[in-house]
């Protein structure tokens, strides 16, 4: 048994620019949806360092990623800031943000199952995984998903992992796991015995110790 586990949020699926767009212009800020989503690797690497993730939960980090994300697109700093990322989560617990696959996923997904590998999601999320799967189409390429709310532990713990590959009956040494935080899902999947791959669009990470790619399709290239 072949297995590839994927992060969601920034892996499977991301989050609606136009929305956050459209929360920005509620405070008189003009900051289209190309930027955001050009400044989205930056403010990840910058949250991502081991004191970071060691100092706080899936939602703090989630805070600091918003705080990162204005910097990294070039908002000008203001007394509105704490306003400004109050009306982020509060549109994103209305709805949750990241909820856009792209395209050309599903192909991706099909053809990683057609090789044989059995595919899974292990992600820090707050209890709407399997909705967003669901409301994307994404559910019925993956065996099952994982919830780090619904089990109770987050990466960079290793017992995520270990509870996901013995949930599917695999070994290890047969799994992959595929993220875009180094020192979340790396360093996790890592410390379970499962091998790494970083997922690096903006090729930031130039010391990272793993295997990187810049795209899932890059990724199915080039497994066997």
């Amino acid at each position: 048994m072949r297995v590839i586990s994927f992060d969601a949020g920034g892996v499977l699926l991301f989050p609606d620019w136009e929305r956050v767009s459209r929360v920005l212009a509620r405070h008189g800020l003009d900051v289209p949806a190309a930027v955001l989503s050009a400044a989205d690797p930056h403010a990840k690497f910058a949250l991502d360092h081991a004191d970071m993730v060691g100092s706080t939960n899936n939602t703090g980090h989630g805070l600091r990623y918003f705080h990162n994300l204005l910097e990294a697109a070039r908002v000008p700093a203001s007394a509105s800031t704490k306003a400004i990322l109050e009306d982020i989560r509060a549109d994103h617990a209305a709805s949750n943000l990241w909820s856009v696959s792209p395209p050309w996923l599903p192909d991706v997904l099909a053809g990683l199952r057609s090789r044989g590998f059995r595919l899974i999601v292990v992600s820090n999320s707050d209890g709407r995984l399997r909705d967003l799967l669901e409301s994307t189409g994404l559910a019925p390429w993956f065996d099952f998903a994982i919830d780090s709310r619904e089990v109770g532990v987050e990466k960079p713990d290793p017992a995520i992992f270990s509870l996901a590959l013995a949930r599917l009956g695999a070994p290890v040494s047969h799994a992959w796991h595929v993220g875009d935080l180094y020192h979340v899902d790396v360093s996790g999947a890592r410390a379970a015995g499962v091998t790494p791959v970083l997922l690096d669009p903006a090729w930031l990470y130039a010391d990272a110790d793993c295997l990187r790619v810049r795209s899932l399709e890059d990724l199915a290239a080039i497994v066997e």
